[in-house]
């Protein structure tokens, strides 16, 4: 049995409204996604429309909607505390259910009025699906490789480029894309708003991956795309800013769902452990089965605690370039401790642990990822290496 992390409010020290906000999606995780989880697997990630339906249905009935978000676009307006409390319970299931939780990215906030009732209103309410186009064949987390292009016409712009695991871009309504409007023999990082039904566009790679998700990550050319002036997030040259507030909020969430995941697997398999008998007595009683428990407990603890104190740094308004490097900390601690806390608990299931009915198998596959994007773990330890370089060694661990 699970313990609830709600009991003692004053240990936890959130508010009445965090703790209310946490429970809505614990009950929305254990009674609608969990149950969910070994249809998806079975169906390559892709459920029936009627189910994804009903998953809209009863999140946005648990008010778990567009949670960033201003409620004058159709969001909650949570706090980064009470974001990462919704977080750290959908990270608790597999299969990337969650997804079909109606959201938008973040930058939609920098957009104009006529953009935002465009796009996000209707993306909030779960008629349309947004995908960020980023990274290309030669540019990861460095946007200084991004080839990608703008130019000036007389109508507004016209983009030029190809991008790469393009996340939801099989199904989104809507790109956000990063590219170098060139003027006068400068390049200015911008991002553009493009209607993903405009002339130009074409999917030329839906390549399959490890994991079973609803959404594919295919890469998209765009050849000639015209979009307007009113096309663009955050002005001209703007976008490398927007893009950092976009990764460290991103790789937050990964921090967040990362703690999620490694407390379901904890739960599954220490009352695994506790059950199962060999020798003459439960396998936990073995120190090769309690000891590996035992230190991803700890650094399951470890990392809740330090994403916590990104979210409430945030919070407080603290320095977004502290919270950016922080970010980065929480990031890379949690994935790598949570891909360790998932292979560790494929050995204790032993056989049962390589059966994709088993949550550890499908945690062990798709948690590997969240080393990868949003930046790697080597990315991380240069942006936290740098902050220790930048900020101090005291800002960076107080």
């Amino acid at each position: 049995m699970t313990t609830d992390l709600s009991a003692d409010p004053a240990r936890q020290g959130f508010s009445d409204r965090a703790l209310d906000i946490q429970s809505r999606a614990r009950t929305f995780v254990e009674e609608v996604l969990i149950p969910l989880e070994e249809e998806a697997e079975r169906l390559g990630g892709i459920l029936p429309d009627e189910t994804v339906d009903r998953v809209k249905k009863e999140a946005t009935a648990a008010g778990l909607t567009g949670g960033l978000h201003s409620p004058d676009m159709g969001g909650q307006g949570w706090s980064a505390v009470e974001w990462f409390l919704v977080e750290e319970q959908l990270g608790r299931s597999t299969n990337a259910i969650s997804w079909h939780i109606p959201n938008a990215y973040n930058v939609w906030d920098h957009a104009s009025p006529e953009l935002a009732e465009r796009w996000l209103k209707p993306a909030l309410r779960g008629e349309i699906r947004d995908a960020y186009a980023v990274t290309e064949e030669t540019a990861g987390s460095d946007p200084s490789g991004i080839r990608t292009t703008a130019t000036r016409s007389e109508g507004g712009f016209v983009i030029n480029g190809e991008k790469w695991f393009v996340t939801s871009g099989d199904v989104a309504s809507v790109l956000i894309v990063m590219a170098n409007l060139v003027e006068d023999g400068e390049e200015k990082p911008t991002l553009f708003v493009v209607d993903k039904s405009l002339p130009g566009i074409e999917t030329i790679d839906n390549p399959a991956f490890t994991h079973s998700y609803p959404d594919g990550h295919p890469t998209i050319r765009f050849t000639d795309v015209e979009v307007g002036l009113e096309d663009v997030i955050g002005g001209v040259g703007g976008g490398d800013e927007l893009q950092k507030g976009w990764f460290a909020e991103e790789r937050l969430g990964i921090a967040a769902r990362g703690i999620g995941s490694m407390w379901r697997l904890l739960d599954e398999t220490v009352a695994w452990a506790m059950e199962r008998e060999q020798g003459g007595g439960p396998i936990i009683d073995h120190q090769g089965v309690s000891f590996p428990l035992s230190d991803s407990a700890a650094d399951a603890a470890a990392g809740r605690l330090l994403t916590l104190d990104v979210a409430r740094l945030i919070d407080r308004g603290a320095d977004p370039k502290i919270c950016h490097h922080k970010a980065s900390m929480a990031k890379l601690f949690v994935s790598e401790a949570a891909c360790r806390c998932a292979d560790r608990c494929v050995q204790i299931f032993g056989g049962r642990g390589y059966l994709r009915s088993n949550v550890a198998e499908r945690f062990n596959r798709e948690l590997r990822v969240d080393r990868i994007w949003e930046g790697t773990s080597e990315i991380q330890r240069l942006i936290i290496s740098r902050g220790l370089q930048r900020r101090g060694v005291e800002q960076m661990l107080h």
